[in-house]
């Protein structure tokens, strides 16, 4: 085949080269007029089915949190409230009842709500490709389909799909798959977001032309460009083969004009300590305690958390490791606590609003593990209380802090001086930032949680997923106060959300003020190669223009001059 070039949308910057294997579903629905249905065992056949897939999501929501991580995992969520959503089952049954197969059912009742979302634009549409996963699923399981495992596919492959769910790109091994590329999808698309988590090259949205590429065909995915090249000379396959993203940069990073700007990374797992320090992450900047809690029967013991944290603190020993303290409730459970049926959750009873009350012997025997390895570790250990909402909060945690640092003199272990923050993640907080500031040594910005609630936008409600959009300029303002605000303190200011790991958002974030940014491993060496590229008052200018724009066009229209 002569060589060509496809072009799509780069959503890693990533290159692989590979050989290609088509990816996808053949299913087939029954003649409605060759079938006689019975409703009742129909309609039985299909809540079956549901069941099934509500234990695949779940089976590979525990698989993904763990592969790559809570936040990403956090999508099957959204599927399983597709899944159990009771217009849909209505429709299904109606349809079962006037005489449809429950697969044609399934498909007509899905395929009314997918039309909804497609041709809307951004996050919107989508929810239409989730919405397809589901429904998809839900055939498969009613025709006999068979399950292909991604998992077990030849090294060097590269798959080709229409599209790929988010369950589809949790399979896929980097150690063994060179890339993927589909027909469809954009940049924010969840398997985008999954093939950057994984530093899987990935070119989405080439459109029909890919159809054409046979299996079998040799690509090189290059997920800068956003380009598929077609039977590559033995140069471009060479590149594509040596091309392992931007350099990783072992030394600290500041801006052309001198400020410095810390590179930190966001860890869920121990397993992902080795590849941040691999990608050359300046400490850590968000320690997510709640995977020493889950997947057990009983709570982690002082010594456990202890040794746990001190690991940590000994892979960093030039850097500084900010632990946030136990974040459950929200779309957080542990099933050895006492967690309220909330109608709604993430406005309740979470973070440390449970650490005061009533994980109060928790929360102390978590302060103690911290403070003992903070005086045995190697690296400097910063401890971060979230969900915080009100001055009167954060000082009942100051005063929990201090009573655990006499707990451990009184056991002949060093108390230690450790930097204290607060994750800023509600309105309140940021409108409060001075005054949170003034008791403490930083700020930490959760752009996941604090977009949500400044902007009443459910970051799992599919419906309302287009708002929730962290360069909104209400959004982008409350970063603006915090960071002015906790300056004002002499309070250092960090970011941990997924808005801090992306390199065209590098320059905005630095113009901003923020001091330091937390992000998944992967993109460390681009943000780091950013900052280095940006110039902080040129920056600073392009910011407050963006921040004070008045629509969310206007921000990227300023970002994009």
């Amino acid at each position: 085949m002569a060589e060509r070039t496809l072009h799509g949308t780069g959503a890693t910057p990533r290159s692989g080269v590979g050989t290609v294997v088509w990816y996808g579903r053949d299913i087939s629905l029954p003649d409605p007029d060759d079938v006689e249905v019975e409703p009742e065992p129909e309609s039985q056949r299909f809540a079956d089915a549901v069941d099934t897939a509500r234990a695949e999501l779940e089976s590979e929501r525990e698989a993904t949190a763990e592969r790559v991580g809570e936040d990403e995992a956090a999508v099957f969520d959204a599927h399983i409230q597709f899944l159990e959503d009771p217009t849909i089952e209505e429709a299904v049954e109606t349809m079962i009842g006037e005489g449809h197969p429950a697969p044609n059912a399934v498909d007509a009742a899905f395929g009314d709500h997918i039309e909804q979302f497609e041709g809307m634009d951004g996050r919107m549409a989508e929810r239409a490709d989730d919405l397809r996963d589901v429904r998809d699923r839900l055939l498969r399981l009613l025709t006999d389909g068979e399950r292909v495992d991604l998992g077990d596919l030849p090294d060097g492959s590269v798959v080709l799909a229409e599209r790929l769910t988010p369950s589809d790109t949790a399979q896929l091994d980097p150690e063994r798959v060179a890339g993927f590329a589909t027909v469809t999808g954009g940049r924010t698309s969840h398997a985008s977001i999954f093939a950057r988590s994984l530093a899987l090259p990935a070119v989405v949205g080439v459109g029909e032309a890919l159809d054409t590429v046979e299996d079998g065909t040799a690509v090189v995915i290059d997920g800068d460009s956003g380009e598929v090249l077609v039977a590559p000379d033995d140069s471009e396959r060479a590149a594509a083969a040596s091309d392992s993203g931007a350099a990783v940069v072992d030394a600290s990073v500041e801006t052309t004009d001198g400020r410095h700007v810390e590179v930190a990374a966001n860890i869920g797992q121990p397993a992902e300590l080795k590849p941040t320090v691999d990608r050359g992450a300046d400490g850590v900047g968000l320690y997510r305690t709640e995977f020493l809690f889950l997947d057990r029967e009983t709570p982690p013991s002082e010594d456990e958390q202890y040794e746990a944290i001190r690991e940590t603190l000994d892979m960093f020993p030039d850097g500084r490791v900010v632990v946030r303290t136990l974040d459950i409730g929200g779309d957080k459970q542990i099933p050895y606590l006492d967690q309220p049926d909330e109608e709604n959750p993430f406005l309740g009873e979470r973070g440390i609003r449970r650490s005061l009350d009533p994980d109060s012997d928790l929360f102390a025997t978590q302060l103690r593990a911290l403070l003992r390895a903070a005086s045995d570790g190697a690296g400097d250990l910063a401890i971060m209380f979230p969900m915080v909402a009100t001055v009167t909060e954060l000082d009942a945690a100051l005063d929990a802090l201090d009573t655990a640092a006499a707990d451990i003199e009184e056991c002949d272990a060093d108390a230690v001086d450790v930097e204290v923050g607060v994750m800023i993640e509600t309105p309140s907080a940021a409108f409060m930032a001075g005054e949170l500031a003034a008791r403490v040594d930083f700020l930490s910005l959760g752009t996941n949680d604090l977009t949500q609630y400044v902007m009443a936008a459910d970051r799992e409600n599919e419906r309302v997923g287009d708002l929730h959009d962290p360069t909104h300029p209400g959004v982008l303002r409350a970063i603006h106060q915090t960071v002015t605000a906790a300056h004002a303190e002499d309070a250092w200011v960090g970011m941990c959300g997924e808005m801090a790991g992306d390199p065209d958002l590098t320059e905005l974030l630095v113009g901003l003020g923020l001091d330091e940014l937390s992000m998944s491993a992967v993109t460390i060496p681009e943000v780091k190669t950013a900052v280095r590229d940006t110039e902080y008052n040129t920056a600073s200018e392009r910011a407050d223009r963006a921040r004070l724009a008045a629509t969310r066009s206007e921000v990227h229209t300023t970002l994009d001059t």
